[in-house]
């Protein structure tokens, strides 16, 4: 115990509130858990906080055969580089060609397969295309089925269709791989019917699917949201009714998300607790599942110590989930003291981890501990990003230092940044929670000015802002104006009406506009109606949280993202300030883990990996 104190006292100091909190202290291969009692704030911004880290990549020793072979690769990678940097592989092969000999089948084929494990598909499918044309090289059935392969990874099914008719023509007869491609392609494309007809087919007739297949079916026909039929394929695996081999991890994986998605926690649990049982192997990646389920710090931190338990090293998502928990919790300190954890496991940040530190501050408005985070993403070479700045503003907003917004957002556009309807909103918010009308209207006339479309919560907060100063009147009109733009007014706007009516005149005008009848004004334990409250979760929760990250395998309540929020803080804020703006719809490869927390909600803003 002595020595975990020593390893508390070598690190950083952090800022532990007055009351007692928990702080995992690393020592060796065991972790304590160490009440700490202060009877003042401590200063989070200091030298130490978030010092800088190396991140040491070890070079591998380059063996070459001869000098000729030496010669031979560093030419072979200055071609690489320079496709890199023109974003065009023909270009640069036609060069080759050209000043060169014949350019070597051996160069070719590592181009190709370089590519493909960097999933440059778009460059994978333009070298084959020209190769084609090519009368030196002889394009084989090997060739095809690459190229076919990399349609379906890029969703257009039009072009496979064409290659496997030609394929056809040809005399190749079809094989398990162009026929996934295919399925692959129609899923991509959301073509769900069309894919699972190509399976449905395969399980008829032949070729007879393999594990690689079932996974893409299920990951397609999820999206789709065809849940039955997902669990129905996934039931006669596990039963062994039809194939050969038992469901594998990433076959797990993907169930899990499915049953996340649809809200059904409990099934989702009994999935994670029946691998063991049928001898598949957890991952990080299944902790983090788990993790993504829950809002409450303490089952998240529980699932954390799980998962170290079981002998699995957390990753960048395990921490960015622990640290969005403890943030959503208004714990900064314990959010500070797991990002701290991580750099000195030497795990290197994400930008979406960085948020969402920044997050865990602004939310509680500590803007001189959110600005210090900010100054480090750029000394840890990490560039901040719409939803980081966005972020930042949150900080002054909650802090009330409107003053300090407005310098910040005009620094946001100094910095070559667009302002979109987040940002906007951000500040309105800020003066709403001031109750200052005039200023609310003038962000949404600059707002407009610019050509930022407004979105529901915008016309939530005008309509707030207006009942709040006393004029009923004018937050009808904007009520009746959310409607007239395509924003049918949420539970929210009606609760905020109902809650701004005062006389009987007012009531009974408010009972009529939100439908009443069966319609109860929502109260919070505090006495308060459900408003609009300043808080990053309401803004941008899906940006900063996958983190997450981010579909109705990601959306609010019935499309949750598989490692994001579940939806409860949905603001309504359209997608443009997503997080390193992926739009990540599942993008899993067949040689990669699933990453949970790499999908995002479309309704919320962002959490990227």
């Amino acid at each position: 115990m002595e020595a975990a104190m020593g390893t508390l006292g070598s690190q950083s100091p952090l800022s532990f509130s007055s009351s007692l909190c928990n702080a995992k202290v690393s020592c060796g291969l065991l972790v304590y858990n160490v009440k700490i009692k202060s009877n003042r704030r401590l200063e989070v911004v200091c030298q130490g906080m978030l010092a800088p880290r190396k991140f040491v990549r070890k070079k591998r020793d380059e063996v070459f055969k001869d000098a000729a072979d030496e010669t031979k690769q560093k030419n072979w990678r200055k071609m690489m580089s320079e496709i890199e940097e023109s974003g065009s592989a023909v270009s640069i092969l036609k060069t080759q060609r050209n000043t060169k000999e014949p350019l070597p089948r051996d160069a070719v084929l590592g181009t190709l397969v370089r590519f493909k494990q960097l999933k440059r598909w778009n460059l994978v499918s333009e070298i084959l295309e020209w190769l084609r044309t090519q009368h030196w090289w002889d394009f084989s059935e090997m060739d095809f089925l690459m190229l076919v392969t990399a349609y379906g990874k890029l969703g257009d099914f039009s072009k496979a269709e064409r290659v496997l008719k030609y394929m056809n023509k040809k005399g190749y007869r079809p094989t398990v791989i162009s026929q996934t491609a295919l399925m692959e392609a129609y899923g991509r494309a959301k073509q769900y019917q069309k894919a699972e007809a190509v399976f449905r087919k395969m399980q008829a007739s032949g070729p007879e699917p393999s594990p690689i297949t079932y996974q893409i079916i299920l990951k397609s026909l999820v999206e789709g949201d065809k849940y039955k039929e997902a669990e129905a394929i996934f039931e006669d695996l596990l039963n062994e009714k039809r194939a050969s081999f038992k469901p594998d991890q990433k076959m797990f994986h993907m169930m899990i998300y499915m049953y996340k998605k649809a809200g059904d926690y409990t099934q989702a649990r009994k999935l994670f607790a029946q691998m063991p049982e049928r001898g598949i192997p957890q991952s990080a990646v299944t902790f983090n599942s788990l993790m993504s389920f829950e809002a409450d710090y303490k089952e998240v931190s529980s699932i954390y110590d799980q998962m170290q338990r079981a002998g699995l090293k957390p990753d960048v998502v395990s921490y960015s989930l622990l640290i969005k928990a403890y943030g959503k919790a208004r714990r900064e300190d314990e959010a500070l003291a797991v990002f701290e954890e991580m750099l000195d496991a030497g795990i290197r940040p994400t930008r979406k981890s960085y948020n969402i530190l920044l997050d865990a501050f602004a939310i509680s408005g500590l803007v001189e501990e959110a600005q210090t985070v900010f100054k480090t993403m750029r000394r840890h070479r990490v560039e901040p990003d719409l939803c980081s700045y966005t972020t930042m503003l949150l900080a002054y907003v909650n802090a009330s230092d409107m003053d300090g917004a407005e310098k910040f957002f005009r620094r946001l556009k100094e910095d070559g940044l667009r302002p979109n309807v987040v940002v906007y909103g951000t500040l309105m918010k800020g003066y709403s929670k001031l109750d200052d009308v005039e200023k609310v209207m003038r962000v949404y006339e600059r707002m407009r000015m610019q050509g930022v479309e407004p979105n529901q919560t915008i016309f939530t907060t005008i309509m707030d802002v207006h009942g709040r100063n006393s004029d009923f009147g004018n937050a009808v009109i904007w009520f009746n104006e959310m409607e007239t733009r395509g924003y049918p007014p949420d539970k929210k706007a009606k609760n905020i009406l109902l809650s701004l009516a005062k006389t009987p005149e007012e009531q009974h005008e408010a009972n009529e506009l939100t439908g009443n009848a069966a319609f109860q004004l929502e109260v919070k334990p505090n006495g308060m109606t459900s408003g609009l409250g300043v808080d990053s979760a309401d803004l941008h929760e899906g940006g900063l949280t996958d983190t997450g990250h981010h579909h109705s395998l990601n959306g609010a309540s019935t499309t949750n993202v598989l490692n994001g929020s579940n939806g409860t803080g949905s603001s309504g804020f359209d997608d443009e300030g997503n997080d390193d703006n992926d739009d990540d719809d599942y993008e899993e490869d067949d040689d990669d883990d699933l990453n949970f927390v790499s999908f995002k909600d479309k309704r919320e803003l962002n959490f990227a990996t």
